[in-house]
């Protein structure tokens, strides 16, 4: 299968950040976080799943490690670490996850040309049942610390993932327990072990080589990578393509949890080693760390996770840049649900932030 990107296939650079709304600046950050989302969960589910506790090295051991991102922050000025619900739960698990269409990452973990074209929090709830996802538009107006107000993935160009880190702790008053870099070149990788996956196409659209009439559709890999880079053609944009990307993840869970792909060992390690080759995460979490995560969240299914975006106002400019404006008082209450752990069981205040289910 060819690994050569679509003409309008996602590649946004540091330079958009400064320049005017190109659209190749703009298809890759809200599409590819809830694909690098995915792409952790399926780590997760699929080490529990296939109970393969004694091939630790070649799935965790296939995972490569980003050095010193925590080293540098203040301890003192970051949030405090979220507390059990129950005196018997244990504490929730916060993961900042950063979208990339290349693994050629610095030692400081920032991908080669300082792209970051997706932001997500992904909480994973004290009773391990329960996660979710909220993703922050890369265009999002924001106090970057020591750098002033810019897009929020300038920080992730200016300092890496730790400025990240800390501008999000900053905006959000949520601690982040772990980074994560996904490679979405994998995805299609994925798509194929999987043999494939089913989506709903609600009227008939073409991007590329490819048209998908009304109705359900088979995609493999390379049609995945056309149908999930579409950017013209849909109506409300980048938020339709989260929607679109959300329909996809969903699909590729069904997909996972519907097939073969458990009792078959061939398929089975081929999807792992896809997986674990597309994911790097900061050095604080060993093999056995994420072993034993994966394991705690057994009983996660993809119908108890939750995916929202960040509460938005608006668009606008800031000279020549396109911009997103983040509502600030209905984030504060997203985000102080986030902190006490009870996001999930208030969802249904960001109706208009949460991401539709899978049409049926």
């Amino acid at each position: 299968m060819s690994t050569e990107e679509p003409s309008d296939a996602p590649g946004a650079t540091v330079e958009a950040l400064d320049e005017d709304d190109a659209p190749h600046a703009r298809r890759g950050g809200l599409r590819r976080t809830l694909l690098g989302v995915g792409v952790l969960a399926l780590v997760l589910a699929v080490l529990t799943g296939g109970g393969i506790w004694f091939l630790t090295d070649r799935y965790a051991g296939n995972i490569d490690r980003v050095a010193d991102v925590f080293d540098d922050l203040d301890e003192e000025s970051r949030p405090a670490a979220p507390t059990p619900q129950q005196p018997t739960a244990e504490a929730p698990v916060t993961f900042l996850l950063v979208g990339t269409d290349t693994r050629e990452t610095t030692d400081e973990g920032v991908a080669a040309g300082g792209r970051s074209d997706a932001i997500m929090i992904a909480r994973f709830s004290g009773d391990r049942a329960h996660a979710q996802l909220v993703s922050i538009p890369r265009d999002s107006w924001v106090d970057i610390p020591g750098h002033g107000r810019n897009k929020i993935n300038a920080a992730y160009a200016f300092g890496g993932p730790t400025l990240l880190i800390q501008t999000i702790e900053q905006l959000t008053g949520v601690r982040i327990d772990h980074y994560v870099t996904i490679d979405f070149q994998g995805i299609t990788q994925v798509t194929d072990d999987l043999g494939g996956v089913d989506v709903v196409v609600a009227e008939e659209t073409s991007n590329g080589p490819y048209t998908w009439p009304a109705g359900v559709n088979h995609l493999d890999g390379d049609q995945a990578r056309w149908y999930l880079g579409q950017r013209y053609g849909l109506e409300g944009g980048d938020f339709d393509r989260v929607r679109r990307q959300q329909q996809f993840l969903r699909a590729m869970f069904t997909q996972l949890f519907s097939s073969d792909t458990f009792t078959d060992p061939g398929r089975l390690d081929a999807a792992l080693r896809a997986v674990t080759n597309a994911v790097a995460v900061d050095d604080t979490l060993s093999n056995t760390d994420l072993l034993s995560l994966a394991y705690s969240l057994r009983s996660l299914r993809p119908e108890n996770v939750i995916s929202f975006t960040a509460p938005v106002l608006g668009t606008g400019r800031e000279g020549t840049a396109s911009v997103v404006y983040l509502d600030s008082v209905t984030g504060e209450r997203m985000w102080n649900y986030l902190r006490s752990d009870s996001l999930g069981a208030n969802a249904d205040e960001f109706g208009s932030q949460a991401l539709p289910e899978v049409p049926r």
